[in-house]
């Protein structure tokens, strides 16, 4: 394969490619995130406390990092397309049964396999990406992507906040379900297969952790997938604490927590065209080190503002902050991921997305053991998450050590 097979398609076909890779990428997201507004239902109908109800957000995460572990170097081993197919139809299947969820056990395993269901669109698009392409070009598809996946988690509560007074909490499932034929029916007539046979890992299971083994080893890759993972704990800090807080905390409706989720949404896409820009006029490592600044400075700032008690309209600027920091670091951490592992893409794919799901599923459940009384649980965790990608950057990935310029 040429090293920019990307280049070659007309751009109708990279167009119906990238839409594809970004249907695929927030898959995830929309399916993690999207009945986000309807905790509330669910703690009156089901009389469930505030950690029950994080806990199926949580195993939703779970089952995406696990199924992230699979489905990253069985890509890399049968190639691209026959994962993607068999997760999405496991990923449609696992919807419909949550929509008619008779309680919340049964609820919280069928999330669990929905996670698992949509981790083939995150990692395989990744992977695809870098089958594609490399260098600038890689940085710039990479962008999208990481654009898609930063909007996904805080445009899904949105989607669900509008959709939730019209068809309830179980419709939701039902509007997944369809997203996920959706997919299915595109992964089927518009992708190609970017990683053909003879490129393939042969040999059995040897080969696939010889794999993680070549990825683990890489200081760079290791650094990247830390700083990638505590920010992304630090958003999901927010989106899996802000719904109990606006609407039971502050007092806002369904629609006025729906307008605070659109108002930060905004930081993430310009943090990540942002990001994208600056990387190969400052460098991806340099890039990490002003956003995972901004990470530590907006979450301080809003504990400042709580403690102030000067309200929710303080505090969704320094959220809007937080998520332009992540929206920056997100495209740099990924490029400084793959850049060194075009052999091993799927391997590399799978661990960076399970790391960041697996922070995203222990920051909920630990949220939710304090009840929610203040923005303090919700601000304590992003701080902490950001100091913890500041000190991964300097010590792990040690930015002065990398070349300012992108490789192939």
């Amino acid at each position: 394969m040429s090293q920019h097979l990307g280049d070659r398609f007309s751009v109708r076909r990279r167009v119906a490619i990238i839409v594809t890779l970004g249907l695929l990428t927030g898959l995830g997201p929309f399916t993690i995130d999207m009945y986000l507004p309807a905790f509330p239902v669910l703690k009156t109908a089901w009389m469930l406390s505030d950690a029950q109800v994080q806990l199926t957000l949580s195993a939703t995460t779970l089952g995406f990092a696990l199924g992230q572990f699979l489905v990253g170097p069985l890509s890399d081993w049968v190639g691209r397309r026959l994962p993607l197919i068999i997760c999405s139809a496991l990923h449609i299947a696992s919807s419909v049964l949550v929509a008619l969820a008779p309680n919340v056990e049964f609820l919280t395993a069928m999330r669990l396999l929905q996670g698992l269901g949509s981790a083939g669109g995150a990692v395989v698009a990744m992977a695809m990406a870098r089958d594609l392409f490399s260098g600038r070009p890689l940085v710039r598809m990479l962008s999208r992507l990481a654009l898609v996946s930063g909007l996904a988690p805080i445009i899904a509560p949105v989607v669900g906040s509008s959709l939730l007074p019209l068809i309830g909490w179980r419709g939701v499932f039902w509007v997944l379900a369809s997203y996920g034929f959706l997919v299915l029916c595109l992964i089927v007539l518009l992708t190609v297969e970017t990683r053909p046979p003879a490129e393939r890992t042969r040999g059995g299971m040897r080969p696939l952790l010889r794999g993680y083994s070549v990825v683990v080893r890489d200081r760079i890759f290791v650094g990247a997938l830390l700083v990638n993972a505590f920010a992304f704990g630090g958003l999901f800090s927010y989106v899996s604490s802000s719904s109990v807080l606006f609407q039971e905390v502050f007092g806002l409706d369904v629609r006025g927590y729906g307008a605070v989720f659109a108002i930060c949404s905004v930081g993430v896409f310009v943090g990540v065209q942002t990001g994208s820009r600056l990387a190969p006029r400052l460098g991806p490592q340099w890039v990490l080190a002003y956003s995972t600044t901004l990470l530590i400075v907006a979450a301080g700032s809003g504990l400042i503002v709580d403690f102030l008690g000067w309200g929710y309209q303080a505090l969704v600027p320094t959220i809007f902050a937080y998520t332009f920091a992540f929206g920056a670091s997100a495209p740099n951490n990924q490029v400084l991921a793959l850049q060194n592992h075009r052999e091993n893409s799927g391997v590399a794919s799978s661990l960076l997305g399970a790391a960041t799901q697996v922070t995203g599923s222990i920051v909920g459940p630990i949220i939710g053991l304090r009840m929610m009384t203040s923005a303090v649980p919700m601000g304590s965790a992003m701080l902490v998450c950001g100091l913890f990608a500041s000190l991964s950057l300097w010590l792990v990935l040690q930015p002065w050590r990398l070349p300012r310029g992108l490789s192939g």
